[in-house]
Formats: structure tokens, C-alpha cells, sequence
């Protein structure tokens, strides 16, 4: 990729501008497209199914062969729409984080404290005094209270990530302790009873059969899919999280961008705390309870690089209903939750070997 920066024969070393597109350099969205290509590096030149499209039909093949195996083994149970509901609302809440998460990863970062973020913000927003608050006035306190301690913890996390220069390993691990740890003092590790019926009703109602927590991963994941692939966001993502320097040479300012993702993966994760609360009518300290590994794994399974600079949605959706469904026909046989945790644990390994096989492989064409 050197030449696309140096100028042959100068010798006064590499030409900066040179990144720039050189027929609309004043063109933002240009430079950041031309950013993310040169991220992307060799894999545009690899085969179709090496792709996103080869990547996504293997994911729905395996989706495929597991509700295979459910029918063969529950009959009836499994084939059930009744079944099918349950399995879309066991991945709504998973998959909203999942969501968000896709784009911290791509953007070669991660955060271990989405667990703990869900807990501290249904702690918050069921606490006596909100829930006073919201029947005082409405409901709409406890949406806003949740989704202010998401924001706000992401935004910390982005803030010391970006400009403070702590690994987002590190500094997600410390909002995990931190986050799950002041739900247990704000709880008194009690659990917290919903007691708002407006809350209750409009979060447990349906539309047009289908469960609003399922409407709702339906529109956060085809929002996810707009930000990504449409709009300049999603294409200064995927220049961040390929290569850095390239992004802010291309004028993109990658700390901001940073503390956006963080703040996006933070919000998610306060919309999942509601749809807890509406799923169980409590808040709790232990909601969302290694919930950052069902999420890492259901996004690296979709095909996202752990190292950044590619992500794809659809891929974080089917890695989702994967890990669902696979949960959901051993519970159907009466298989243990230790059985369910190797299994998950075989796929995760199995889905690198094959990132790391595909990478190659588009290395080398």
C-alpha cells in the first residue's frame, strides 16, 4: 500500500496529502471511503465466498442444520411457533448489545462491562425514587434514566479510552467492577419490584403478535445495518478500527469517533436494561450476569474481526439466533447449562480458526 503515499523519486519521504483524494479533496465522505478501502487492504480482491456473502450463507447454513437437529430431537416443541417467539425474545435482549458491540469491535476496540452496565441502569431506573418520579409524571423517567446511565457510562469508558490512553481491555474490565459494584450499594443487593403499570404495559404488550421486545431488536438491528453500511459513521468505523493512522491522516478525528462508539454500545446497553425490566419486572444486580460473553461471542461468530476493521450486522444477527436457537433445543432435550457452555465455548473456537483461515487466505489472492 506504500504507493498510495510516497511520491516516486522525491526522496524527501512519504507525501501526506497524497491520501487525499486528488479530484474532490475538500470531499469529506471521499476521503473517509478512501480511508477505509486502503484499511480493507487485499480483501477486496478476494473470491465471493470468502466474502461477506460466503461468510453470512455459512452462518445461515449452521442456523439451518441446528433447527434441523431441534425438530429431529423435540419434534413438535421445537417446530412451534410458540417456540419460535421464545427463541426471538431470549435473542432480543442479547441482540441489542450485540448491536452496539459490533461497532466497538470493528472499530478495534471492546468492552467487557456491558453486563454490568445493563445492571447498574435497571438498578437505577427501578430505584424507589425514579419509580416515585415516574408516577408522578410518567413513565417515560425510567426510559430516560436508563438510557442516561448507559450513555453515560460508555462515555466514560470512551472518554479514558480515547484521550486517557487506557487499553479498552483494561479500562472496560475496571467499568465492569465498577458499574456491577455500585448496583449492588444503590440495590442493597435486593432485588427492585416494577411497580409502574404504565411501564409494565406498554413494555409487555405485543404488535400484531409479535412481542415488543422483538419489534424492537427488529429495529435496532435494521437502524445497526442503516449506520453501518450508509453513512459516514459506519465507513469512519471501519477506517478506525483498520488503520488509525490512515483515518486521521484522512481528517477523520479518531478520538471523538472512539467516544461515540462507546457511547453507542452504552446506549444499547441501557435499552437492553428496559427490556429486562419489562421482561422480568424487576431491577437487579445481577441482570446481564456474563452477558459481555454471550455478546463478544455471538459478534466474532457473525464474522467480525476481534482486530477491527471489519464487521458486518447481518453477521452479528444470525450469530445471535445461532446462539439462541442452540440454547433453546438443549433445553428442549434437558440438557444441563454446562453442556450449553462447552458447546458455545467449541463454536467460538471453531468460528477464529475460521476468521484466521479466511484473512489468510484473502492475504495471499
Amino acid at each position: 500500500m506504500s504507493e498510495h503515499r510516497t511520491t516516486p523519486g522525491t526522496g524527501e519521504g512519504p507525501d501526506l496529502t497524497a491520501v487525499e483524494n486528488p479530484v474532490a479533496p475538500s470531499d469529506d465522505t471521499v476521503r473517509v471511503e478512501h480511508a477505509a478501502a486502503e484499511a480493507a487492504g487485499p480483501s477486496r480482491g478476494a473470491g465471493l465466498m470468502s466474502g461477506a456473502f460466503g461468510r453470512n450463507l455459512g452462518l445461515v447454513l449452521a442456523l439451518v442444520v441446528i433447527c434441523v437437529v431441534g425438530v429431529a430431537t423435540a419434534g413438535d416443541r421445537f417446530a412451534s411457533v410458540d417456540n419460535l417467539v421464545t427463541i426471538l425474545r431470549l435473542a432480543s435482549i442479547v441482540g441489542v448489545v450485540s448491536i452496539g458491540m459490533t461497532f466497538v469491535i470493528t472499530g478495534g476496540g471492546i468492552d467487557l462491562s456491558v453486563g454490568a452496565i445493563v445492571a447498574l441502569s435497571s438498578v437505577w431506573a427501578s430505584t424507589f425514587a425514579t419509580q416515585n418520579m415516574a408516577e408522578d409524571t410518567h413513565w417515560a423517567i425510567m426510559v430516560f434514566a436508563a438510557l442516561a446511565v448507559g450513555g453515560a457510562c460508555g462515555l466514560v469508558n470512551g472518554v479514558l479510552i480515547a484521550y486517557g490512553n487506557i487499553v479498552p481491555f483494561i479500562m472496560t474490565l475496571a467499568m465492569l467492577a465498577s458499574a456491577r459494584g455500585l448496583a449492588e450499594i444503590i440495590s442493597e443487593r435486593r432485588t427492585q419490584i416494577v411497580r409502574v403499570e404504565g411501564f409494565k404495559d406498554f413494555w409487555s404488550a405485543d404488535v400484531v403478535g409479535v412481542p415488543l421486545l422483538v419489534v424492537i431488536f427488529a429495529l435496532v438491528s435494521v437502524g445497526g445495518w442503516f449506520l453501518f453500511n450508509r453513512t459516514t459513521f459506519g465507513r469512519r468505523t471501519l477506517a478506525v478500527g483498520g488503520n488509525p493512522e490512515a483515518a486521521r491522516l484522512a481528517g477523520i478525528n479518531v478520538k471523538r469517533h472512539t467516544v461515540l462508539l462507546y457511547v453507542l454500545v452504552g446506549l444499547c446497553c441501557g435499552l437492553a436494561a428496559l427490556m429486562y425490566l419489562a421482561r422480568t419486572s424487576t431491577g437487579s444486580s445481577t441482570h446481564g450476569t456474563l452477558l459481555e460473553l454471550d455478546v463478544i461471542a455471538a459478534v466474532v461468530i457473525g464474522g467480525t474481526l476481534l482486530t477491527g476493521g471489519r464487521g458486518t450486522i447481518v453477521g452479528t444477527v444470525i450469530g445471535v439466533l445461532i446462539f439462541s436457537t442452540l440454547s433453546n433445543v438443549f433445553v428442549l432435550n434437558n440438557q444441563d447449562s454446562s453442556t450449553q457452555a462447552v458447546a458455545k465455548g467449541l463454536i467460538i473456537v471453531v468460528a477464529v480458526l475460521l476468521q484466521q483461515r479466511l484473512a489468510r487466505r484473502s492475504t495471499t489472492t
